[in-house]
């Protein structure tokens, strides 16, 4: 990861997202959303539940191997691999930030 020179807010989340579900919801803006398999979690109490959902769900660790950037969106993609079936998967975070933080997350494979 330190060799693709993330935004510092990419960064605080790949790292937060190793931790627990306030340090993720912290990376976000007060109307920060999240949108992952096919649902979004809009504010800071829906991602804490969405993270500590997937978190009881999935045992996992994130690897990002790609930046790309398409005029104010930061995609990332990541090697997942876990407990999940599929497993391990390039998953692609798209990231908007504002303000020095997420204003929107989204993850496709």
């Amino acid at each position: 990861m330190k060799d693709l020179n993330l935004p510092e807010p990419i960064a605080a989340y790949f790292d937060a997202d190793t931790q627990d579900a306030q340090a993720v919801v912290r990376c976000f803006t007060t109307d920060g959303l999240v949108r992952d398999e096919g649902k979004t979690h809009s504010g800071p109490a829906a991602i804490e539940a969405w993270k500590t959902d997937s978190s009881a769900k999935y045992t996992y660790t994130a690897e990002p191997h790609t930046l790309e950037k398409q005029e104010r969106t930061y995609i990332v993609t990541a090697r997942v691999a876990g407990n999940f079936p599929g497993s391990p998967v390039d998953l692609r975070y798209s990231f908007t930030l504002e303000r020095g933080k997420i204003a929107a997350l989204e993850i496709v494979p």
